[in-house]
């Protein structure tokens, strides 16, 4: 470690953040983890992402073409079974933390996520599976599926959404685990890892929204599922001859349990007074935190009713007394609900990407050439733009904007949410006026009534694709950092499950306002705005109404995020080393943790 011997702490070369190897033992640092491991861990995180977005991304047009389903039930049916995908992972995170550790929760749950698409694939190769072929798909005569052809199908797809409950939220932590924040190289190598960890994640979904895509639509569905389950197995291979390099954090219990005991132990002793010194409340002895490679954590005054859980009344149970650190990880856990509360309005765009930008660019020419352009590839525009902004940003922003601000990061993690919020608001406008032009476009030249494609090119789709790309490369890098970030050591886990759990309650939200927003607006024999027919739908005032849902969330997002407290870390484990030295208490627990309060 740079600069520990000057502070009179031998570097012996090992780990000093508690990983270790998949056997138990103390690793290396220079024969493990940093980039060198992550790259296994990359090249599987590009192939589930194609293997997952080549289902989500045409979805809704299987579901309207081949099941035979309207606009509003494809449209739910799929952000429904995107959110189950993306709440799951709150169970996969628990699973981790509390039992099997992130290693071997991933693999369980990998083996039971290929399942799941080889299910699927199955479910749209074997013509007993499916409904008849008929030509006007949403028409009152066409057959629908039976129904085991819809058990088969639905449940290969929430076969997936379990697995993907154990991969999706430990993948990435996985991946952070293996830079070390106590060595100063690996720390800094962390500060961009998650803007290169998403790049590699919509890099496989570029792939997924053009190639694949594209293979399903002239192909062939089974073709179009069979290559992603096949790229899946051979990632899963890549990922498992990595282990050698890999570093592992123990489960350490159940972060759920330790919460509870905090809140129930408060709120049984809610008439015991706080005493105004922080020292009077119990803790443990710094040696337990630093055999497993954790630190103290000092009182703080925020959330001070939870502080009653560490102040002894003689009864040591631990669901009436808690040490000093067990509690304010449990306020730093509290301290993320408001924020992520506030990213779930904006996840309802997010989701509208797989069904209604598609069925909009359905309705669209979408010749180049001799080249017929697959609508649900709209969503690799967005992808695309995503990818340059990103790039952009960590390669220009940041090193520019570093010098006026000092912060190594840039911008915090909350302004740079904040801008992306922002954004999310102009893409929903912009696609508000897009969608008023091609209905102009529609009724002047009649084809209103028939339902018919109409002339003018997909491309006009860009604008909101490519602003969406640009807020998306704020907001999902910077809600993916910081709920890893934010969380506590032992709650990595399930913090970055906050993450997922946006996008899935984003989802269930989406079904929620577009069930409602049709239903309403029929009400009293009226058109509505959301029809199967979207030449005749005024998709341009469901647009508006998102517009102004996202307005109220920015407010919201601007109160919370003013009164938002960083939490405080360790700077360098060498300085604690130091402190304890100097003390002469390494090991009897009577001295402070060091810690240094940070902005980013």
């Amino acid at each position: 470690m740079a600069g520990a011997e000057e502070k009179g702490f031998d570097d012996d070369g090992y780990t000093k953040d508690g990983t270790v190897s998949i056997s138990g033992k103390a690793v290396l640092r220079s024969k493990t983890g940093g980039w060198k491991a992550c790259s296994f861990i990359v090249v599987y995180e590009v192939f589930e992402r194609m293997c997952y977005w080549g289902i989500s991304s045409n979805l809704v047009l299987y579901m309207t073409t081949v099941l035979h389903q309207g606009t509003v039930q494809s449209s739910n049916n799929v952000t429904n079974w995107v959110g189950t995908v993306f709440l799951t992972p709150i169970l996969g995170a628990y699973v981790a933390d509390a039992f099997l550790g992130r290693f071997w929760t991933f693999i369980l749950a990998s083996a039971i996520y290929f399942s799941g698409m080889a299910l699927l694939t199955l479910a749209v190769s074997v013509p007993a599976l499916k409904p008849p072929p008929c030509a006007d798909a949403n028409g009152p005569h066409c057959p629908k599926p039976s129904t085991l052809q819809l058990g088969v199908f639905f449940g290969a797809l929430y076969i997936l959404a379990i697995g993907n409950g154990g991969t999706k939220p430990n993948i990435p932590t996985i991946a952070a685990d293996q830079f070390d924040v106590h060595d100063p190289k690996e720390k800094s190598q962390k500060l961009s890892f998650f803007n290169w960890w998403l790049f590699s994640v919509f890099l496989g979904t570029f792939f997924a929204n053009t190639i694949v895509v594209y293979i399903q639509d002239n192909v062939g569905w089974a073709v179009g599922y069979g290559l992603p389950t096949v790229g899946l197995a051979v990632s899963l291979i890549i990922f498992l001859s990595g282990t050698p390099f890999y570093r592992h954090k123990k489960a350490l219990g159940s972060p759920i349990t330790k919460m509870a005991r905090v809140i129930v132990a408060a709120f049984k002793k809610w008439n015991v007074p706080i005493p105004s010194d922080p020292n009077e409340f119990y803790e443990l002895d710094s040696d337990v935190y630093i055999k497993k490679g954790q630190y103290k954590i000092k009182s703080t005054p925020s959330l001070r009713f939870l502080n009653k859980a560490c102040v002894e009344t003689g009864d040591t149970s631990p669901w009436m007394l808690c040490p000093v650190s067990q509690v304010e990880e449990t306020k730093q856990m509290l301290r993320l609900v408001p924020i992520l509360i506030s990213t779930f309005i904006p996840s309802i765009l997010f989701a509208q990407i797989n069904t209604l930008f598609v069925k909009q660019g359905v309705t669209l020419d979408r010749k180049v050439g001799n080249f017929n352009f697959p609508p649900a590839s709209v969503v690799g525009m967005v992808t695309l733009s995503m990818l340059l902004c990103i790039v952009i940003y960590d390669r220009a922003f940041v090193p520019a904007i570093q010098k006026w601000t000092k912060n190594p990061r840039g911008i915090t993690l909350l302004q740079r949410l904040g801008i992306g919020l922002t954004l999310n608001i102009l893409v929903v406008v912009v696609a508000g006026f897009t969608e008023m032009h091609r209905l102009a476009v529609a009724k002047d030249h009649g084809l209103v009534e028939s339902g018919g494609q109409v002339p003018l090119t997909i491309f006009v789709l860009l604008p909101q694709l490519f602003l969406l790309g640009l807020a998306d490369a704020f907001v999902e890098v910077a809600k993916t950092e910081f709920f890893y970030d934010q969380a506590p050591e032992s709650m990595k886990s399930l913090g970055s499950s906050c993450f997922p759990t946006s996008l899935g309650v984003g989802n269930f939200l989406c079904s929620f306002v577009l069930s409602t927003v049709s239903r309403v607006t029929e009400r009293g024999g009226r058109k509505g705005w959301i029809l199967n027919n979207l030449n005749d739908s005024r998709l341009d005032y469901y647009y508006w109404f998102i517009a102004l849902l996202n307005v109220v969330n920015l407010g919201f997002f601007f109160v919370v995020a003013k009164y938002y407290e960083y939490k405080a870390e360790i700077s360098d484990f060498s300085d604690m080393m130091v402190e304890l030295k100097q003390n002469g208490t390494e090991g009897n627990g009577d001295t402070d943790d060091h810690e240094a309060s940070r902005k980013y």
